[in-house]
């Protein structure tokens, strides 16, 4: 199946200039849906994880999934304020602004197994801040997995040092 043609592109959106990748699209259609997680599980087979991490808020959509199929745990990272624990914060650079993301300092063990499982790979700020806080908190990044990335922001270059697949990719 081709999963890029069932992404919505709307432009200008949520600022000018920026062409928006809409995955609601994808995850009401069941086949779709179901192959986008199918094509994560079976990259992250054989990895040994323990969790699966998911940046809020489409982050949990895949993320949730792909922990179910695999049968191990998911944590949620989420925006300031969201979790009710003791939390470390990261504050990291989107393609338009700033935003911080948080995780629960007690959310695994030192040196547990974790993939991290997001929709879009654009400039790299959220999943980079995603794993500083992972390995803060002694966590072992084995994947990063993204429906969708974003070529020309060179996301991937800020994530070399770990191992990343996307399912579908964009000029921009």
């Amino acid at each position: 199946m081709d999963l890029k043609s069932k992404i919505r592109v709307i432009e200008d959106f949520p600022i000018e200039g920026i062409s928006f990748k809409d995955i609601t699209t994808l995850i009401k259609d069941k086949d779709a849906f179901k192959e986008a997680v199918d094509k994560f599980v079976e990259d992250l087979k054989g990895k040994n994880i323990d969790y699966i991490v998911g940046p809020e808020a489409r982050g949990f959509l895949f993320g949730a999934a792909v922990a179910y199929v695999l049968g191990v745990g998911f944590i949620p990272v989420r925006k300031p304020g969201k979790l009710p624990g003791e939390t470390s914060i990261d504050e990291y650079q989107l393609e338009y602004g700033t935003n911080s993301l948080e995780i629960h300092t007690d959310a695994f063990e030192k040196g547990e197994r974790i993939a991290i499982v997001d929709d879009l790979l654009a400039t790299g700020g959220t999943m980079l801040s995603a794993a500083k806080l992972i390995e803060s908190l002694g966590g072992e990044i084995v994947a990063m997995e993204f429906l969708i990335e974003l070529e020309s922001l060179n996301g991937r270059e800020k994530l070399k040092n770990y191992y990343t697949n996307s399912l579908v990719k964009y000029d921009r």
